[in-house]
């Protein structure tokens, strides 16, 4: 399966347009000293709920610290039926240069 992936730039257009959920996977001391605004943190607890409370159809963007381990996770949820996730390439890491405005 080819992993698809957003730049910082695109993300940010579908972020600013509202069409863009967001997902972090990183560990909750990483998430909660600096994210996406919008981000929802997702693991292995909450995982099943995300899939289940969320239209299929709605675009997802995963992030994680540098763009490596959202690829895994992109993968996975469009094995459970999501049409449209893309990887953050270059993960919050690179984000938070480019978009410091953004970030919370």
């Amino acid at each position: 399966m080819s992993t698809s992936t957003l730049n910082a730039q695109q993300a940010c257009e579908l972020l600013k347009a509202g069409k863009l959920k967001v997902v972090d996977i990183r560990d909750p001391q990483s998430y909660n000293s600096g994210r996406i605004k919008t981000a929802e943190r997702l693991d292995n607890s909450n995982l099943q709920d995300f899939i289940r409370d969320n239209p299929k159809d709605q675009p997802v963007l995963v992030c994680c610290y540098h763009g490596m381990a959202s690829k895994s996770a992109t993968d996975y949820l469009k094995e459970q039926g999501f049409s449209e996730v893309y990887s953050l390439d270059g993960g919050y890491e690179f984000w938070k240069v480019c978009h410091p405005e953004h970030c919370e």
